[in-house]
Order: C-alpha cells, then sequence, then structure tokens
C-alpha cells in the first residue's frame, strides 16, 4: 500500500482515483445500449466528479462534515464473479457487477487507509471517502436486486 508524506498526496490520491471511477461509469453509460442504464451511469459518472470537487475543496482548507452514520451493505457484490470491464457487449447486469465490486474496492482501500494513519484529519477524510463508496455500493445493490434478481 503507498505511504504518504502528506494530506496534499493523500487528497491528490483520492481525487485520481475519483476521477478514474468517474471514467469508468461513463464509459459504461456509453456502451449501454438502454436509455435509463445510460443516464444511471451518467449520474454516478457526475456523483464521482462530485467528490472530485469536494476533495479538491478540501485541499483549499475547507471543512467537511463527516457523518457517523453507517451505511448497510446487503453483500450482494461479495458473491458474484468477476466481469471484464473492457467487453463491449456489457448487459445491464454485467455493469452493476462492475459497478458493486469497484465500489467495494473503493470501500476498503478508504477503510484500510483511514486504519494505517495516526493523522486525524487523514482519518477523517478517510472515513468520510469510505462512507461515500459504501453508499454507492448500496445503491448499485439495491438497483441489482430489484432488477436483476427479482427478475431471475
Amino acid at each position: 500500500m503507498q505511504n504518504f508524506n502528506s494530506l496534499d498526496e493523500i487528497l491528490d490520491m483520492a481525487i485520481k482515483d475519483e476521477l478514474r471511477a468517474a471514467s469508468l461509469y461513463a464509459k459504461l453509460a456509453k456502451s449501454s445500449r438502454n436509455k435509463e442504464i445510460q443516464e444511471v451511469f451518467e449520474q454516478f459518472s457526475q456523483e464521482e466528479l462530485g467528490h472530485k470537487s469536494k476533495l479538491e475543496r478540501m485541499k483549499t482548507g475547507e471543512k467537511v462534515v463527516v457523518s457517523d452514520e453507517k451505511v448497510q451493505d446487503l453483500k450482494i457484490g461479495d458473491y458474484l464473479v468477476e466481469v471484464d470491464v473492457a467487453r463491449e457487449d456489457l448487459s445491464y447486469q454485467d455493469a452493476l457487477i462492475i459497478a458493486m465490486k469497484e465500489e467495494k474496492s473503493a470501500f476498503k482501500l478508504y477503510s484500510d487507509l483511514a486504519a494505517r494513519t495516526d493523522d486525524p484529519a487523514a482519518k477523517e477524510i478517510f472515513l468520510m471517502l469510505a462512507q461515500e463508496e459504501a453508499r454507492h455500493k448500496l445503491r448499485f445493490e439495491i438497483e441489482y436486486d430489484e432488477y436483476i434478481l427479482t427478475e431471475n
């Protein structure tokens, strides 16, 4: 795992990760033939860009509010097989699986970083980011439960 020498390095890493996630969701939106699915992933891409903006504001010293609320984990994505994100013929189910796995990975990264740091400001940022990612994963799991599991 990467070592950080400053809070700015932490924020730069998080900003880069949010841009990568926004790009992934934009790609999933473009690859979908279904208009509703496109809109869902475009919305998530915009949310990730919103996180990026929040992180950039934090770099300038703006205080963030961290919620103590714990996000429920349905664990649906934990039991699904990996899907190749490079495939051209992704179904909605495939796209949701990719998104759940992506959000779980981001949650774990930020949780691990929070556990490794002694810096209270860094810990607060990592915990806030972990909760944001957990909320996204939950939204994808609910979507999967409603539109994939109930149809099968």
